[in-house]
Formats: C-alpha cells, structure tokens, sequence
C-alpha cells in the first residue's frame, strides 16, 4: 500500500509537471494568438472596417479560434471583394459603354472627312456607312453639332457625284432630317439642299434612278422640316408638274407619254400625296376638285406600279374627302367602281402571273374603301409595343419610313421621338427586365397559338381549293 501511494505521489507529481509545463505552451501559444488576432484586427480594421466578433452556439460564448496571417490576408481579400464587387461591376459596364461610343464616334468622323475624299468609291462607301449608323442609332447631339459638316458635304457629292453617290446622298439627306427632327436644325438642311435637288430632278442628263431619289429627299425632308406653309406648298406644286405630265390631253392606250419616266412620275404622286396628308382641309378641298376626276385615268397605265399607285392614292384621297363631309359622294362613281372590280379581278394573259396577282390584292381592298368605307387594319410589333395602321393615310406614312429607315424602322419606331410624334405614339417607354420578361408569352401558349391559326387557315383555304383531284379517285 505504501509503494503504491508513493507511485500514486509520484504520478501525481508527473502530471502536476507535466501541466505546468503544457500551461506554459499554452499560455505562449494564447500570446502568440493573441498577437496575430491583433494584427489581424488591426489589418481588416484598416481595409474594411470589419470588427471581430465571438462566436455564437447554443446560446454560450466560445473563445475566438487563432488564425495565421494567410487566413486574414484571405479574409481580407474576400470581405473587399465582395464590398466592391457591384460598384466594380457597375463602373465597368459604364467605362466600357463610354470607351464603346467614343469608338463609334471616331469611325463616324473619319467617315464625314472620307466624304470629301477624291476617290468616287471611297465617298460612296462613306455614305453607305453613315446611312448604316443613322438607321441603326439616335445620333442627334452627334449630328446636331456637324450638320453644316454633313449638309456641305451632301451638296457636294450630289453636284459633283455619279448616280450611285447621287442616290446615296439623297437617302442620307433623308435619314439627317429624321434624326435631327422637326426644327431649326432641319430647316436650315431642307433649306440648303433644296435648290441643288430641284436641279437633278429637272436635269433630263442625269440618271432616271438619281432623280427619283432625290424627289423622294425632298418629299421626306419638306415633310419633316418645312416650318412656312408657302414652303409646303411651292414642294407639292413642283412635284404636282411632275406628275400631272401623266395625264393626257387625249385619254390614249397607255394613259402616258414617257413610260421611261412612270417611276419617276409615280414616285411624284406618292410624295405629294404623304404632303397633302399635312395640309389644312382648305388646301384639300381644293386638291380633291382638281384632282379626282383625273386620276382614275393612271388607273390604264400598262405599268402595274402606277396603277397600284394611282389606286391608292384614289382610296386616300376618298378617306380625306369623307372625313371632311361625311355624306360625300362623286360624280362619276359608277364608272370608277366600274374599272376597279374589272382590275381588281383581272384575268388578262398577256400580263405577267405576279403582277395579276399584286394588283388583285391592292385594287379588292381600293374597291373597299371606295365602296364600303372599309380599311384592311395591319398591327406592327416593335418591341413590347404594336402600332395599328387603320387607315390609307397612316399607311402611306408608315410605307415611307419604312422604304427610308429600312431595317431600323423598329428601332425609329421605340426611340426617335420624332417618329412617335407622327405615328402618335408618345414619350418613349422604358420598360425594365422584369417587365420585358412578365410580356413574353411562354412557348407552350405560342404553340396553341400557331396550332390554331394553322387550322383556321388550313380550314379556310380547303373551302377556296379546286376538288378536281378528289374525282379521279373516284374511278
């Protein structure tokens, strides 16, 4: 018993050592802790601000595990990452937007200097790329502060250029004075380039393709820009002398006298029609006394273009009449409804199958809106918006943006207030991603969709279809 106490005292004795011995480690160790927690502190204090704080289970505070200094250079690292990483993002997306214009901008500006270059195919390319940008963007403070630029230039290539620089200056002269909108700007544009478009169009030397172009510009831009009511008048009676050359003082086969000139002539009409769409109802009036017994004579050109031409023109020009006198009636209404039904159902062999085809179409729906009052209604989506086209004015109007803006009709049509001024389509409208995504119909719905109207048209279509192949199965 005794041997074992004296073991007991001795083992005792061993453990006390040994227990002072791993308090000393420990109590080093815990200093040790301690002075890497202060200097981790101290580093997260000063670059994020971010406080140490124990660590909570069960309700009981525990000591604060030690961590090395590779710990809190990590710890540090992604406690700033994530406070900057949304304004990071945020300056990057702005950084690259402004460093993505600033580029566009600078090849905008080497293609206005290559419009005065001294090679023809150069400043032909220039403008073809200057067209791209105008229909593709809003470019107004751009243009605004280099519209003198732009307009001398213009000038240039359309006095000096071939047909093809003729036309593409035309067409960027249109686009100028969409982007920049009704006002000073555009006035001083339309203004300018007047005199030299008026020129080409009575130049019998230059090229039948320049010419229409540019009586097409003069259009659009009057359109667009003329401020004065003398200015809209003095355009729609020099393209009125264009095209009244069409009628004939003794009614002959063809109804012409230059057919190499009808699509310049055709072109004349429609112009003028889209400015007779702005005109006060005194004007109209006057227009419609003039002009309505003669058209239906364009009515038996051989051109298939301008009896289209001449068909609508006729149909918007009954609707202005209506909307002026709601009981008006023509004269000769018999013999006009007379001549659309024999085009609108035209079966001569001699002309071509397309072109019978085309005008059946356009002349059921003139003979509508000539009888019935009745317009075919046409929506056109641009973005989550639609726009109804419900009436022969608001298409004619849509027609020639459309042939202008080309590709970039849509786009004209969501941002350029200009544009949504004329269609009446107000302010711009800004929609978020939310938004967006809550318009967008699923897929499924858009496959009911489609099924339904593939069957409809399906079941539509068997009514009108010949059955003459149903009777050879029969023998």
């Amino acid at each position: 018993m005794p041997k074992s106490k004296k073991r007991s005292n001795r083992g005792a004795s061993t453990d006390s050592q040994f227990k002072c011995s791993s308090h000393r480690q420990h109590s080093d160790k815990e200093k040790e802790a301690c002075e890497d927690i202060t200097e981790g502190t101290s580093r997260l204090e000063s670059s994020t601000t971010a406080k140490c704080r124990p660590y909570r289970q069960g309700g009981q505070h525990k000591s604060v595990q030690p961590f090395s200094d590779e710990d809190v250079s990590i710890e540090t690292l992604s406690q700033c990452s994530n406070i900057s990483d949304t304004a990071s993002f945020d300056e990057g997306a702005e950084v690259d937007e402004e460093a993505n214009l600033e580029e566009f901008e600078y090849k905008l500006k080497g293609l206005i200097d290559s419009m005065l270059d001294k090679s023809a195919k150069t400043r032909q390319t220039a403008l073809e790329g200057l067209r791209g940008a105008l229909t593709s963007k809003l470019l107004y403070d751009f243009i605004t502060e280099r519209r003198m630029t732009l307009t001398d230039s213009l000038e240039r290539c359309l006095k000096k250029g071939n047909s093809a620089e003729q036309c593409a200056a035309a067409s960027l002269a249109s686009l100028l004075c969409i982007q920049v909108g009704a006002g000073i700007e555009s006035e001083e544009v339309f203004k300018n380039l007047k005199p030299i478009l008026k020129k080409i169009i009575c130049d019998g030397t230059a090229s039948l393709q320049a010419r229409t172009a540019c009586v097409t510009t003069l259009g659009v831009c009057c359109f667009v820009a003329a401020d004065e009511i003398s200015d809209l008048y003095s355009t729609m009676e020099f393209l009125e002398n264009l095209f009244t050359t069409s009628y004939p003082k003794e009614e002959t086969k063809n109804g012409f006298h230059n057919t190499h000139s009808t699509s310049l002539h055709m072109t004349a009409l429609l112009t003028w029609t889209l400015l007779l769409t702005v005109c006060p109802a005194s004007e109209v009036k006057k227009v419609l006394e003039k002009h309505l017994p003669k058209l239906p004579i364009l009515l038996s050109c051989e051109d298939v273009n301008m009896r289209i031409t001449a068909g609508e023109t006729l149909a918007l020009l009954f609707e202005l009449a209506r909307e002026l006198e709601a009981d008006f009636e023509y004269d000769d209404m018999d013999l006009l409804t007379k001549k659309l039904k024999a085009l609108a159902t035209d079966g001569n062999k001699h002309r071509a199958k397309t072109e019978k085809k085309k005008q059946r179409s356009v002349f059921r729906d003139v003979l509508k809106a000539v009888e019935e009052r009745d317009f075919p209604s046409e929506t056109v989506r641009f973005g989550p918006e639609r726009m109804y086209i419900d009436s022969w004015v608001k298409k004619l109007t849509y027609d020639t943006f459309k042939e202008i803006l080309g590709s970039g009709v849509q786009y004209h049509l969501q941002t350029n207030e200009f544009v949504r001024d004329v269609f009446e389509l107000g302010p711009p409208v800004m929609f978020d991603a939310a938004t967006l995504k809550s318009m967008k119909i699923s897929r499924f719905e858009r496959h009911l969709y489609n099924s339904a109207a593939f069957k409809a048209r399906t079941k539509a279509r068997s009514k009108l279809r010949d059955k003459r192949a149903d009777v050879g199965e029969m023998f």
